[in-house]
Parts: C-alpha cells; structure tokens; sequence
C-alpha cells in the first residue's frame, strides 16, 4: 500500500506500477524474468519477452521482499541500477529503461550484508532513501481503522449488507499484538466475517488452526463452517447466560442481539445451560 502510494501520487502516476514477490523469481531465470529474452534464448523459451523492466518502463517497479534474492539475481539488479542499461537474454542489443525501482524488506538488510547475506554494494544502491514503517501494534487506532476497512470491503465481495465490528471486537483488535502485521488482521477479519451469520462481525472467534492457518478438519466448507458457527455460538451463549444471571433480555442486550432471536439461541443450547 505505502509503494502504491508512492507512485501514484507521485509524478510517475501515469506510467505502469509492477509489483513482484522477489521470493517468486526463479533464481537460474532471474535475468529473463527481469530483462526479458529472445525466442530460442534457453530450452523453454518458444516465445520472446520483454521482461519485468519492460514492462515498469516510465513507471514503477516494486521489489517485494528483496532478501529473498540470490546472489546472482542481486548481480544482475546491481548492473542495472549503475546506469539503467540491459540486454535480453540471447540479444547483444543494450536497451535502456526509465524505471523507479522501489525495494521492500522484513529483514534489516545492513545486519544481512555484514553477515554476507547480501551484497553491500547493493545494499547501498537501494537505501538512497529508507523509510520505516512502523508496526502495526505501534500505529495507534490503525488496526481498528483498517479492519473497518476490510470489514467493507468484504461485504462489498460477497454481496452482503453492511457489516460491522462489535464493541468488543474493537477492544480486542486494539490490544492485540498483531505480530504478523496487517496481513495477520485481515485474515482474521475475513475469518470473523464469514463465521458471522448477523450484521455484527466478532473477533477473535475462529476455528481453531493448524500452523498453515487452516481449520482442523477434513470436512467440506460447509460443514466445517456450521461446525465452527455451533461451537461459537454454544460458547457465547453460555458465556453471556453465566454473567447475566440467566437474564435473557439482559444478554441480548449485551450481544446486540433482537430478544426473541437471542432466545432461540437459550432454547437450542437449553441442555448445555441446564448440565
């Protein structure tokens, strides 16, 4: 989003913005994927291409996850960044391109080049002008403003009515630690959203997940789905029931709930209330 930002309003707005995964590049391609190739170049390459740089020429190219580069693709970009002059793969013709190259990285990449994890030379060419974005747990009321934002934007997705966080899930969402950034958020809010048969979104009632993030089941999608909406809804209920004294009305009140649905919801779990 921050590299989005930066080339659109920025004066390069109107050329191309060309993100890549650097862990997606196939290390003995790298030169073909970046530069491009003439037909008959290697085994596979039945058609010509014009490559990555190419492609971002008058524009932008964003390098995501720049550690993950081998040291010969970080040769490669190193020559290119010197003074913006490439050949194909198979061509002796030197192209130039007009690009800005913007880099991202979770790893310190100084730390990396003294352990020679990463070109220094390189390192330096890049970190012309760092910026540091901070994690989200240290961005005050971010985390609750971008997953309103998701919360929204999956409602648009799946043509559902408007959705939004409870109370609740707002506390929660301000005090977790949210160690995996804000792609660890908005799983959990598409999570939440798809487990919510109702208007309100509750976090961090999910299923249980494997170190994949995958539910633990071998179940299709719709049943895994009504499984995982019982064992929540069994436990909400039991939970809102003990700190209200049985008080039905006062529990739905609290769960934002119409009375007479909460009550359906008492009655289905009648047995475990009782046990």
């Amino acid at each position: 989003m921050a590299a989005r930002a930066i080339h659109y309003m920025g004066q390069r707005k109107d050329g191309p913005f060309v993100p890549i995964n650097c862990g997606a590049l196939t290390e003995h391609l790298i030169e073909s994927e970046l530069f491009g190739h003439e037909r008959g170049a290697f085994t596979d390459a039945k058609h010509s291409s014009g490559g990555l740089i190419q492609e971002a020429n008058g524009g932008t190219l964003f390098l995501d996850e720049i550690d993950s580069l081998g040291h010969k693709a970080q040769a490669a970009l190193l020559r290119f960044l010197q003074d913006g002059m490439y050949r194909r793969v198979g061509s002796g013709k030197i192209q130039q391109a007009n690009v800005r190259i913007l880099v991202a990285s979770n790893a310190n990449l100084l730390q990396m080049a003294e352990e020679k994890k990463f070109r220094k030379d390189l390192y330096f060419r890049i970190s012309v002008l760092s910026l540091r974005l901070p994690n989200l747990r240290d961005r005050t009321g971010d985390a609750v403003e971008l997953a309103e934002i998701f919360v929204s934007r999956f409602a648009r997705h799946y043509g559902r009515a408007k959705a939004k966080l409870t109370p609740e899930s707002v506390v929660y969402i301000n005090n977790h630690e949210w160690p995996g950034n804000v792609r660890e958020l908005e799983n959990a809010v598409h999570r939440a959203f798809l487990l919510s048969d109702g208007p309100h979104i509750v976090l961090p009632d999910v299923p249980e997940a494997d170190e994949a993030g995958l539910p633990r089941t071998t179940q299709g999608f719709r049943a895994a789905k009504v499984e995982a909406v019982k064992k929540f809804e069994r436990g909400y209920v039991l939970q809102l029931m003990n700190e209200t004294g049985g008080n039905i009305t006062k529990a739905a009140r609290l769960a934002h709930q119409d009375p007479s649905a909460f009550g359906k919801l008492v009655r289905k779990y009648r047995s475990d209330l009782n046990a």
